[in-house]
């Protein structure tokens, strides 16, 4: 990857994180001030591991565009999209089954969940496969 493409791909990562971390704080005070008057304890804890989750994997996304910055590639940028797809998929997921009830929104949430793990997978991949060169 050319250094001017890496610095775009890592700036375009870091915009979708900070728009996925503000979205977490959002449902997370949806679910603090609004939530409670409308769903049970069950449904309450599914919307919260969902906020969490996304909220983890939004700082992931943060932290694969900087590795990228310090050892440039494809990898650590496909781990960055890998967490966002996660979250889409993984959180979306719950939060869809909580708003509407419909139950096949769960049969979603491992495919957003092998997504996570695909993208510490790469994330890792990134720093310790051979040939990859520190910018330091």
């Amino acid at each position: 990857m050319e250094k001017a493409e890496t610095l775009l791909a890592s700036r375009v990562l870091i915009a979708a994180a900070a728009l996925l971390g503000m979205l977490a704080v959002v449902g997370g005070t949806f679910a603090a001030h609004v939530l409670p008057k409308y769903l049970d304890e069950h449904a309450m804890h599914t919307f919260e591991v969902g906020v969490r989750y996304h909220m983890y994997h939004a700082l992931a996304a943060l932290a694969a565009a900087f590795v990228c910055m310090r050892w440039p590639g494809r990898l650590p940028i496909a781990a960055g999209w890998m967490f966002v797809l996660g979250v889409v998929l993984f959180s979306g997921s719950l939060y869809l089954l909580v708003g509407t009830g419909a139950k096949w929104f769960g049969m979603i949430a491992p495919l957003g969940g092998t997504s996570f793990i695909v993208g510490w997978l790469l994330l890792g991949l990134a720093v310790l496969a051979p040939g990859q060169k520190s910018t330091e």
